[in-house]
């Protein structure tokens, strides 16, 4: 009695409460509420709230969403009848009762006066916190944090887990809840080491550690994670709680960024090039699906990394598949996935390529090397932007945009019934046509810039530049591998060249077969500048093409002819005219 006298006791607030049930009666009133609405609490006791509270005002409707619909309002201003019939106004807040696994039974009103929330402000944060529902009040928590957020019992079991984990992990609260933890994460660290062992065992708090789960779907995933004990309130520990973060959107800009797959990457200045360029510029802020065409080696998958960089994706994951490297059967599967037992050797489920460019972009490279069936169902990929797996029945629905590439000249391809003409049709929206390497050899001087620093810091060596007879014969060279072909061969020049200027002796044999026809008397500048060095072998194969006539040389390259004399006196090349 003693006992529970002093809990009665503890209830003596500033605060107003009234406790109902789902019937409205009030079944708990306070000595705060009984002094505020001079009510006792043996003649309230039992009597529904709408005796004090208006059952036609807001008041009403407040309690009526806080019982139908579980929601919980906070300061906000009522008007409730004291005993004498004298309207109050208060400041409220209506929670609802909803013991677990019972639903709502009933809502808790707590209120004050509005003369005296000065003096009693501190007392009834302190009691409203008390009296939240504790089971309430950690999801509302858990819910509202973008981390995931889960804890676990001295059994390793799963005993909370809130929005952000079910988004991040794949399950739901109820397919977590009562599962071990590793169960849902499938880390290779679960049981074997893992940071919640640490802190399960040694009381430990973990921080910014690094691991790799199994997500619902199968997808891989990098997470960083924190952990800590929990303690009950005689500081027992009763489990563990932790957070953890989605790092793949990070990792995946990181890994853009690190290989700088920007418009920097795509080296031109030709006019050609300038219309790629705006090309790029124009598609790359929309969802528009893009037929990236051009030989081998012209950089298509440039464009297309440089197109997700410049949009509103460029968080999400770049994909790219290359058709032609698998049979078609195996295509089939790698592009959208398969369920166990699909076929022999298909162990697991496994998502495809499709599922794991979801909220990015998907780059199908070769897409002329498609087979008639994976064509078919492509074509229904893009109308309704669901497939199903190899084996499956679950449509599996995707936000992905899809780039595509060839070499291959499609419309011939249609001609020949080897391309389906609705499919070239969806997939040519806008087309980016990449040049030919022999079509933009203006471009060359600044392409063999680009590689000779990327080539000086690979094999660190002071190589700093060419000889003019070497851009002659990169210029008359047909490069029947464009680009990555010019990339080869600088590559092979600065594996065997020991000097500062890489001469004809050191290109591969492939590139001697023509005659050179200028002689080795003009050398890169001095002040050891590749930006000079490239505008100069630049000024120098325009003034051949067009035989020295300078008017000509001054329009192919933008400038004015005064400004093409001063930079022929800059570079020594008045006395070659």
């Amino acid at each position: 009695m003693k006992n529970f006298n002093s809990q009665k006791q503890d209830l003596i607030a500033p605060d107003g409460i009234a406790v109902i049930n789902s019937e409205n009666e009030i079944i708990a009133f306070n000595e705060a509420a009984q002094r505020i609405t001079g009510f006792c609490e043996k003649d309230i006791i039992f009597r529904n709230i709408n005796d004090i509270l208006d059952d036609h005002g807001e008041e009403n409707k407040y309690l009526k969403e806080a019982l139908k619909k579980g929601h919980s309002f906070s300061n906000i201003s009522l008007t409730i009848y004291s005993s004498d019939h004298r309207r109050l106004n208060i400041l409220s807040s209506i929670t609802p009762l909803t013991p677990p696994g019972k639903g709502i039974v009933g809502a808790i009103i707590i209120f004050r006066n509005t003369q005296e929330m000065a003096s009693l402000a501190n007392s009834l944060h302190e009691k409203n916190l008390e009296l939240q529902n504790e089971k309430n009040k950690l999801q509302a928590i858990f819910d509202s944090r973008l981390e995931g957020t889960f804890t676990i019992d001295k059994n390793w079991k799963i005993t909370s887990f809130n929005l952000s984990a079910q988004k991040i992990t794949g399950y739901s609260i109820d397919e977590a809840i009562g599962k071990y933890c590793w169960n849902i994460f499938q880390s290779k660290v679960c049981r074997n080491g893992c940071h919640m062992e640490c802190t399960m065992k040694n009381e430990e708090v973990i921080f910014e550690n690094e691991l790799t789960i199994t997500r619902k779907d199968g997808r891989q995933l990098p997470l960083r994670i924190n952990s800590a004990p929990l303690f009950d309130a005689s500081g027992k520990q009763i489990g563990g709680v932790e957070t953890f973060q989605d790092l793949s959107e990070i990792k995946n800009l990181s890994t853009h960024l690190e290989d700088r797959f920007q418009f920097e990457k795509i080296i031109g200045r030709s006019k050609i090039m300038q219309n790629v360029y705006a090309l790029i510029e124009s598609v790359a802020p929309t969802d528009s699906t893009v037929l990236i065409t051009g030989e081998s080696g012209t950089g298509k998958e440039l464009v297309a990394r440089a197109i997700h960089l410049n949009s509103e994706r460029k968080l999400g994951p770049f994909i790219a598949v290359n058709c032609s490297a698998f049979v078609e059967t195996l295509l089939e599967s790698e592009l959208f996935g398969h369920e166990k037992g699909a076929f022999t050797g298909a162990i697991r489920s496994k998502p495809g390529r499709f599922e794991m460019a979801d909220k990015g972009t998907l780059l199908l490279d070769e897409i002329g090397d498609l087979s008639p069936a994976v064509q078919v169902k492509l074509l229904r990929v893009l109308e309704t932007q669901q497939f199903e797996r190899v084996g499956g029945t679950k449509p599996i629905k995707v936000d992905v945009r899809i780039l595509t590439a060839t070499h291959r000249n499609l419309e011939e391809e249609i001609k020949s019934n080897r391309f389906r003409d609705d499919l070239y049709y969806r997939l040519n929206v806008i087309n980016i046509h990449l040049p030919p390497l022999r079509q933009r050899k203006d471009d060359i001087p600044y392409l063999v810039n680009h590689f000779i620093e990327n080539f000086r810091i690979k094999f660190n060596k002071p190589i700093e530049g060419i000889s003019p007879p070497v851009l002659h014969l990169l210029k008359n060279y047909h490069w029947p591998g464009n680009i990555r072909s010019l990339e080869n061969a600088l590559e092979h020049a600065f594996v065997l060249c020991h000097e500062k200027i890489i001469q004809t002796k050191h290109l591969p044999e492939r590139l001697l077969s023509k005659k050179v026809k200028i002689k080795e008397s003009i050398q890169p500048t001095q002040q050891n500048n590749p930006v000079e060095d490239a505008e100069k072998l630049q000024i120098l194969s325009i003034l051949e093409k067009y035989h020295g006539h300078r008017g000509k040389t001054a329009i192919a390259l933008h400038i004015d002819k005064s400004t093409l004399w001063r930079k022929m006196k800059k570079y020594g090349l008045i006395h070659n005219q």
